[in-house]
């Protein structure tokens, strides 16, 4: 073998341009004959004086052979090596028995090597969904009895090698839920070409799979994932743009791809339109982002208020589905987004719309109320009123006693008082600690009034007050349940004594722990609806969740608006992949996390068998590893192939 410099011209433009082969000269008759074996691309760039050893060490790996000097080559030439020579391997036909049948004394010597032995099962069908791969071979189909004797190989069992692993497990789960979904074709039906899909392909999957930037999903795509035999691609040529300009072409399209994903889920899972979860979260900027016009500087919820930020919107449906997304600046006002969402939801009359109170606004309900939406939302009112007497009970679904009490509010709302011990205990525990704080910061001041060597100015009325007042800053929540005496003397400039006594303020959080109101126009509902109707806001709390730990939405790196945007719905669509495959499985029992089932299905890899046969040519085996008995059960739940990419056989 041996690489040639081609210059050739572009069948479209017709320009010119140069591309590499690495070719081989085999002698037919008396003629020699030069025949491409493998096309490496027009950005091959390894230096010429390399080439000699690299044809060398290809040659070598497609024959099974070992090379003495292989550790004295490059690190780059060995890379091209193994590159390559698992191309030509997976290129190569595939044949179910490995050629000829091998001669009786062979079929003897492997049979007395092991008497047990039996031809190999059939293996399951392919997933549905599923493309045939490169020249694989089909065991359930008919064979004969000559085949069947002739998959035993007599073979040198020093000679094995296993090579190129890659990781298939999740992949293959993450390419399942696309294609339930259609996303591939929904992609070429929007003008994307096959390179341009599988970039696209290859981003959400990693983003599932892999989380990181681009850069980090290049590498991940190339090196570790066997994503590219699954969709016939060769992300190793691959180019890192390609996968930015993918990026682009996701987030150009993206009104239509949530359109037709959320339709999709619809059909798929029989959801209604009934109600929309809405709520907002933001993300980070590594950097100072001085050139993205969204970065602004505001209140992190990771408490990365050091960092520009910028803030995404997200309306659900009940079930977990997106319906839309929006991206505004980090320091937007959260309710004044609400209106420009749901406009563009085209919801049905009388939908219900639930949120936070931090977007639940007075004239944000008012629309609401105008537009003919129902709303469920937080209470912002700081006035309790709970009878235990006057409530009824609700079982959560961790079999928690909720009581619930409904009053009458105003514009035709319902106030839904909650009760729940554990919030009780937790709203306990919060109040505890702050009382202690600041009866600790009182107690303080006060010895410090007392002591002969106090420090200048500590018995102040001015320095006192101050002490004082940064106290029950610190310690708000519990400072308005308590009356505070400061007693000075006759001149009134020094602080002689302070003193304090507590009284719970009626009607506060202190004075009913564990409770919380809901406002809402849904008066024709009982009390156990409305309570369950908002508890779907923890679903949308879940997806944030998701999307920030486990899916890579933060931090944010790019310094483009398109990119920082195209990032964060990379990120919403790998969710929407994520809860399909999650609600098949939890119609199955199988509630576990994202980053649990990822955990379980990454131990699945694609692995080379090499072996020597005594006529000196080699067997190489490409097939996925047995999934281990908890992946198993998610292989049979979510009807996937348990040998994914299947099995190829060469014989060089």
């Amino acid at each position: 073998m041996f690489i040639r410099r081609t210059q050739t011209r572009s069948r479209i433009s017709g320009e010119p341009y140069v591309t590499y082969r690495l070719v081989q000269a085999t002698r037919v008759g008396k003629a020699v004959k030069q025949a491409t074996v493998l096309n490496l691309g027009s950005h091959f760039d390894l230096p010429q004086a390399h080439w000699p050893a690299l044809a060398q060490r290809i040659d070598e790996l497609v024959r099974g052979q070992r090379s003495m000097l292989e550790s004295t080559l490059p690190e780059e030439v060995r890379a091209f090596a193994q590159r390559f020579a698992a191309q030509i391997i997976a290129r190569k036909p595939a044949v179910p028995s490995l050629g000829a049948a091998p001669t009786a004394r062979t079929v003897a010597s492997a049979a007395s090597a092991n008497p047990a032995a039996k031809p190999p099962s059939s293996a399951p069908s392919s997933a549905p969904g599923t493309p045939p791969n490169r020249a694989a071979d089909s065991p359930d189909s008919p064979t004969s009895e000559a085949d069947r004797v002739a998959r035993y190989q007599e073979v040198d069992l020093d000679s094995l090698e296993l090579v190129d692993p890659r990781s298939v497990g999740v992949e293959q789960a993450a390419l399942s839920a696309m294609r339930q979904c259609g996303l591939e074709d929904k992609l070429s039906e929007l003008g994307l070409n096959r390179p341009q899909i599988a970039a696209a392909v290859g981003n959400v999957v990693a983003r599932m799979a892999q989380p990181g930037s681009e850069l980090a999903t290049h590498a991940w795509l190339g090196d570790t994932s066997a994503l590219g035999e699954l969709i016939d691609f060769d992300f190793e040529a691959m180019d890192l743009n390609r996968l930015y300009r993918a990026s682009d072409a996701l987030y150009k399209h993206r009104q239509a791809l949530q359109e037709h994903l959320f339709g999709k889920a619809c059909s798929m899972f029989g959801l209604g339109q009934t109600i929309t979860l809405y709520d907002l979260t933001n993300t980070y900027f590594e950097g100072v982002a001085a050139g993205v016009s969204k970065a602004k500087r505001g209140h992190s919820k990771e408490c990365r208020s050091d960092c520009p930020l910028v803030t995404l919107a997200m309306a659900l449906d009940a079930s977990g589905f997106v319906q839309r997304v929006q991206f505004f600046a980090g320091n937007a006002s959260e309710p004044a987004t609400l209106e420009g969402m749901l406009t563009g939801l085209h919801a049905a009359p009388g939908a219900t719309v639930v949120m936070d109170a931090g977007i639940a606004a007075q004239a944000n309900l008012t629309w609401l109320r105008e537009q003919g939406y129902h709303y469920v939302v937080v209470s912002k009112l700081r006035e309790r009123q709970f009878d235990p007497s006057q409530a009824t009970e609700v079982q959560s679904a961790g079999d928690v006693t909720i009581k619930l009490q409904r009053v009458q509010g105003a514009h035709g709302e319902v106030l839904l008082y909650c009760h729940s011990p554990a919030r009780e205990e937790k709203d306990r525990a919060i109040d505890t600690a702050k009382a202690s704080g600041l009866e600790a910061a009182l107690t303080k001041l006060q010895a410090g009034l007392s002591k002969p060597k106090a420090p200048k100015g500590s018995q102040d009325l001015a320095t006192v007050m101050q002490r004082l007042g940064r106290a029950k800053q610190r310690f708000a929540r519990a400072a308005q349940h308590y009356e505070i005496t400061v007693a000075t003397d006759p001149e009134g400039k020094l602080v002689t004594a302070i003193s304090w006594v507590k009284h719970i303020k009626p009607g506060s959080a202190a004075a009913h722990p564990g409770v919380y109101c809901l406002r809402t126009t849904l008066v024709e509902q009982d009390n156990a609806t409305l309570w369950r109707t908002y508890i779907m806001l923890t679903e949308l709390e879940s997806v944030f969740r998701s999307l920030k730990t486990d899916l890579g939405l933060r931090p944010v790196f790019h310094q483009v608006d398109r990119r920082v945007e195209g990032h964060l719905f990379i990120s919403v669509l790998a969710y929407h992949f994520v809860h399909t495959l999650r609600l098949q499985l939890k119609a199955q029992g199988i509630n576990d996390s994202w980053n649990t089932l990822r955990q379980t299905m990454a131990t699945q890899r694609r692995v080379t068998v090499t072996l020597q046969r005594r006529d000196g040519r080699v067997v190489h085996v490409r097939k996925a590893t047995r999934p281990k008995p908890r992946h198993q059960t998610l292989v049979n739940i979510l009807e996937l192939d348990p040998n994914p990419g299947r099995t190829h056989r060469v014989l060089v």
